[in-house]
Protein backbone atom coordinates (compact mmCIF):
# COMPACT_ATOMS: atom_id res chain seq x y z
CA UNK A 1 0.00 0.00 0.00
CA UNK A 2 1.03 3.48 -1.00
CA UNK A 3 2.75 5.50 2.32
CA UNK A 4 0.52 8.60 3.40
CA UNK A 5 3.51 10.64 3.14
CA UNK A 6 3.57 9.76 -1.14
CA UNK A 7 -0.32 9.97 -0.87
CA UNK A 8 0.27 13.13 0.85
CA UNK A 9 2.60 14.71 -1.59
CA UNK A 10 0.53 13.80 -4.69
CA UNK A 11 -2.46 15.63 -3.39
CA UNK A 12 -0.66 18.46 -2.04
CA UNK A 13 0.81 19.09 -5.49
CA UNK A 14 -2.74 19.07 -7.16
CA UNK A 15 -4.00 21.07 -5.03
CA UNK A 16 -1.37 23.75 -5.44
CA UNK A 17 -1.47 23.43 -9.17
CA UNK A 18 -5.65 23.66 -9.03
CA UNK A 19 -4.82 26.70 -7.34
CA UNK A 20 -2.94 28.22 -10.08
CA UNK A 21 -5.31 27.54 -12.31
CA UNK A 22 -8.21 28.99 -10.51
CA UNK A 23 -6.41 31.67 -9.63
CA UNK A 24 -5.48 32.43 -13.49
CA UNK A 25 -9.42 31.96 -14.44
CA UNK A 26 -10.26 34.79 -12.30
CA UNK A 27 -7.63 36.87 -13.35
CA UNK A 28 -5.89 36.97 -9.96
CA UNK A 29 -1.94 38.06 -10.79
CA UNK A 30 0.65 35.57 -9.33
CA UNK A 31 4.88 35.53 -8.99
CA UNK A 32 7.48 33.42 -9.19
CA UNK A 33 11.26 34.55 -8.86
CA UNK A 34 11.82 33.00 -12.60
CA UNK A 35 10.63 34.09 -15.70
CA UNK A 36 11.26 31.69 -18.44
CA UNK A 37 9.77 34.46 -20.78
CA UNK A 38 10.82 38.13 -20.62
CA UNK A 39 10.73 41.26 -22.18
CA UNK A 40 13.58 43.35 -22.33
CA UNK A 41 13.98 47.10 -23.88
CA UNK A 42 10.62 46.54 -25.18
CA UNK A 43 11.53 43.83 -27.12
CA UNK A 44 8.74 40.74 -26.13
CA UNK A 45 9.92 36.98 -27.38
CA UNK A 46 7.69 35.68 -29.79
CA UNK A 47 6.24 32.30 -28.75
CA UNK A 48 3.73 30.05 -30.71
CA UNK A 49 0.61 28.29 -28.82
CA UNK A 50 3.13 24.91 -29.77
CA UNK A 51 6.59 26.22 -28.88
CA UNK A 52 7.70 24.04 -25.52
CA UNK A 53 9.32 26.51 -22.91
CA UNK A 54 10.68 24.61 -20.13
CA UNK A 55 10.52 26.19 -17.01
CA UNK A 56 14.10 26.68 -15.92
CA UNK A 57 14.64 28.47 -19.33
CA UNK A 58 15.36 31.81 -20.29
CA UNK A 59 13.98 33.43 -23.57
CA UNK A 60 15.06 36.78 -23.03
CA UNK A 61 14.23 39.84 -25.71
CA UNK A 62 14.21 39.87 -29.41
CA UNK A 63 13.44 36.36 -30.10
CA UNK A 64 11.51 34.73 -32.51
CA UNK A 65 10.51 30.66 -31.97
CA UNK A 66 8.86 29.17 -35.15
CA UNK A 67 6.13 26.32 -34.47
CA UNK A 68 6.71 23.42 -32.98
CA UNK A 69 10.70 24.65 -31.58
CA UNK A 70 11.27 24.05 -27.91
CA UNK A 71 13.72 25.21 -25.70
CA UNK A 72 14.81 22.85 -22.82
CA UNK A 73 15.81 22.79 -19.29
CA UNK A 74 18.59 25.58 -18.03
CA UNK A 75 18.60 26.74 -21.63
CA UNK A 76 19.43 30.71 -22.26
CA UNK A 77 18.57 32.23 -26.06
CA UNK A 78 19.46 36.19 -24.69
CA UNK A 79 18.69 38.39 -27.43
CA UNK A 80 18.96 41.87 -24.88
CA UNK A 81 21.26 44.05 -27.66
CA UNK A 82 19.01 45.25 -30.11
CA UNK A 83 19.94 42.27 -32.10
CA UNK A 84 17.44 39.24 -32.85
CA UNK A 85 17.44 35.63 -32.75
CA UNK A 86 15.62 33.42 -34.78
CA UNK A 87 14.93 29.18 -34.13
CA UNK A 88 13.00 27.71 -37.23
CA UNK A 89 10.28 25.50 -37.11
CA UNK A 90 10.99 22.21 -35.01
CA UNK A 91 14.24 23.13 -33.91
CA UNK A 92 15.46 22.93 -30.64
CA UNK A 93 17.73 24.23 -28.00
CA UNK A 94 18.92 21.31 -25.42
CA UNK A 95 19.58 22.05 -22.17
CA UNK A 96 21.80 24.33 -20.58
CA UNK A 97 22.59 25.37 -24.38
CA UNK A 98 23.52 29.34 -24.91
CA UNK A 99 22.32 31.19 -27.74
CA UNK A 100 23.27 34.96 -27.82
CA UNK A 101 24.26 37.86 -30.25
CA UNK A 102 27.38 40.29 -30.33
CA UNK A 103 26.63 43.42 -28.11
CA UNK A 104 24.64 46.51 -29.04
CA UNK A 105 27.69 47.89 -30.78
CA UNK A 106 28.90 44.96 -32.51
CA UNK A 107 29.57 44.50 -35.83
CA UNK A 108 30.27 42.00 -38.35
CA UNK A 109 33.55 41.98 -40.59
CA UNK A 110 31.15 40.56 -43.04
CA UNK A 111 28.87 43.60 -42.91
CA UNK A 112 25.86 41.47 -42.12
CA UNK A 113 23.84 42.52 -38.77
CA UNK A 114 24.96 40.28 -36.12
CA UNK A 115 22.07 38.24 -35.47
CA UNK A 116 21.64 34.79 -34.56
CA UNK A 117 19.46 32.47 -37.19
CA UNK A 118 18.67 28.80 -36.66
CA UNK A 119 16.83 27.20 -39.43
CA UNK A 120 14.25 25.01 -39.38
CA UNK A 121 14.60 21.04 -38.23
CA UNK A 122 18.00 22.17 -36.31
CA UNK A 123 19.25 20.22 -33.53
CA UNK A 124 21.39 22.07 -31.33
CA UNK A 125 23.03 19.77 -28.48
CA UNK A 126 23.18 20.29 -24.54
CA UNK A 127 25.48 23.12 -23.62
CA UNK A 128 26.53 24.69 -26.71
CA UNK A 129 26.89 28.33 -27.10
CA UNK A 130 26.27 30.11 -30.58
CA UNK A 131 26.88 33.80 -30.99
CA UNK A 132 25.88 35.82 -34.08
CA UNK A 133 25.91 33.03 -36.31
CA UNK A 134 23.60 31.37 -39.39
CA UNK A 135 22.49 28.02 -39.11
CA UNK A 136 20.65 27.16 -42.28
CA UNK A 137 18.17 23.93 -42.23
CA UNK A 138 18.13 20.37 -41.12
CA UNK A 139 21.76 20.49 -39.08
CA UNK A 140 22.92 18.77 -35.89
CA UNK A 141 24.51 20.23 -33.46
CA UNK A 142 26.80 17.72 -31.18
CA UNK A 143 26.81 18.56 -27.31
CA UNK A 144 29.13 21.26 -26.41
CA UNK A 145 29.92 22.71 -29.32
CA UNK A 146 30.68 26.34 -30.20
CA UNK A 147 29.87 28.09 -32.90
CA UNK A 148 31.71 31.77 -32.94
CA UNK A 149 30.34 35.24 -34.67
CA UNK A 150 29.69 35.51 -38.29
CA UNK A 151 30.42 31.79 -39.19
CA UNK A 152 28.11 29.82 -41.50
CA UNK A 153 26.93 26.63 -41.12
CA UNK A 154 24.82 25.30 -44.50
CA UNK A 155 21.95 22.81 -45.01
CA UNK A 156 22.46 18.83 -44.04
CA UNK A 157 25.52 18.87 -41.77
CA UNK A 158 26.42 17.82 -38.65
CA UNK A 159 28.74 18.85 -35.93
CA UNK A 160 30.72 16.24 -33.95
CA UNK A 161 30.06 16.76 -30.22
CA UNK A 162 32.95 19.50 -28.85
CA UNK A 163 33.08 21.07 -32.00
CA UNK A 164 34.54 24.17 -32.42
CA UNK A 165 33.57 27.00 -35.74
CA UNK A 166 35.65 29.70 -35.72
CA UNK A 167 34.66 33.50 -36.10
CA UNK A 168 33.45 33.56 -39.83
CA UNK A 169 34.18 29.75 -40.79
CA UNK A 170 31.69 27.90 -43.68
CA UNK A 171 30.47 25.01 -42.90
CA UNK A 172 29.86 23.47 -46.56
CA UNK A 173 26.53 21.90 -46.98
CA UNK A 174 26.04 17.76 -46.76
CA UNK A 175 28.91 17.76 -44.22
CA UNK A 176 30.29 16.18 -41.46
CA UNK A 177 32.94 17.98 -39.42
CA UNK A 178 34.68 17.82 -36.24
CA UNK A 179 37.55 18.96 -33.59
CA UNK A 180 38.70 22.35 -32.89
CA UNK A 181 39.15 24.15 -34.65
CA UNK A 182 36.70 21.99 -37.29
CA UNK A 183 37.65 19.75 -39.98
CA UNK A 184 36.10 18.03 -42.49
CA UNK A 185 35.72 14.24 -41.74
CA UNK A 186 33.16 13.20 -44.31
CA UNK A 187 30.29 13.52 -46.68
CA UNK A 188 27.33 12.31 -44.76
CA UNK A 189 25.27 9.74 -46.48
CA UNK A 190 21.72 9.09 -47.15
CA UNK A 191 20.36 8.00 -44.31
CA UNK A 192 22.28 10.29 -41.92
CA UNK A 193 20.64 13.13 -43.93
CA UNK A 194 17.13 11.68 -43.21
CA UNK A 195 18.16 11.01 -39.51
CA UNK A 196 18.65 14.69 -39.15
CA UNK A 197 15.05 15.44 -39.34
CA UNK A 198 14.01 12.28 -37.73
CA UNK A 199 16.20 13.73 -34.88
CA UNK A 200 14.20 17.23 -34.41
CA UNK A 201 11.01 15.60 -35.21
CA UNK A 202 11.60 13.10 -32.29
CA UNK A 203 12.78 15.90 -29.75
CA UNK A 204 9.76 17.58 -30.67
CA UNK A 205 7.56 14.71 -29.86
CA UNK A 206 9.15 14.96 -25.90
CA UNK A 207 8.94 18.51 -26.18
CA UNK A 208 4.81 17.96 -26.22
CA UNK A 209 4.94 15.19 -23.72
CA UNK A 210 6.54 18.05 -21.56
CA UNK A 211 4.73 20.84 -23.23
CA UNK A 212 1.60 19.43 -21.45
CA UNK A 213 2.58 17.90 -18.27
CA UNK A 214 3.11 21.48 -17.22
CA UNK A 215 0.04 23.36 -18.24
CA UNK A 216 -1.39 24.61 -15.20
CA UNK A 217 -3.18 22.09 -13.86
CA UNK A 218 -0.97 19.13 -14.83
CA UNK A 219 -2.17 15.60 -15.16
CA UNK A 220 -0.64 15.04 -10.90
CA UNK A 221 -4.66 13.33 -10.87
CA UNK A 222 -3.61 10.91 -12.80
CA UNK A 223 -0.61 10.22 -10.18
CA UNK A 224 -3.15 10.04 -7.30
CA UNK A 225 -5.79 7.55 -9.45
CA UNK A 226 -3.20 5.46 -10.04
CA UNK A 227 -2.14 5.37 -6.28
CA UNK A 228 -5.81 5.18 -5.10
CA UNK A 229 -5.77 2.09 -7.48
CA UNK A 230 -3.03 0.15 -6.12
CA UNK A 231 -3.87 0.51 -2.60
CA UNK A 232 -7.55 -0.88 -3.49
CA UNK A 233 -5.84 -3.67 -5.11
CA UNK A 234 -3.60 -4.28 -1.88
CA UNK A 235 -6.39 -4.21 -0.13
CA UNK A 236 -7.82 -7.09 -1.79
Amino acid sequence: MASSSSIKAVVGRALREAGVALKQNVGVEFFTRHRPIMTFYGSEPFVTNDTFIAPSASVIGEVTNWDESSVWYGAVVRADSKHGIAIGFSSNIQDGSVVTTLGEKGTLETGFPPITHIGHYVSVGAGSVLTSCRIDDVVVIGEKCTIMEGSLVESYVILEPGTVVPAYARIPSVQKWGGNPAKYIADITGDERDSIQAKARKIYEQAYEHMVEFLPVGNSYLHLEDLEKKGVAKQG
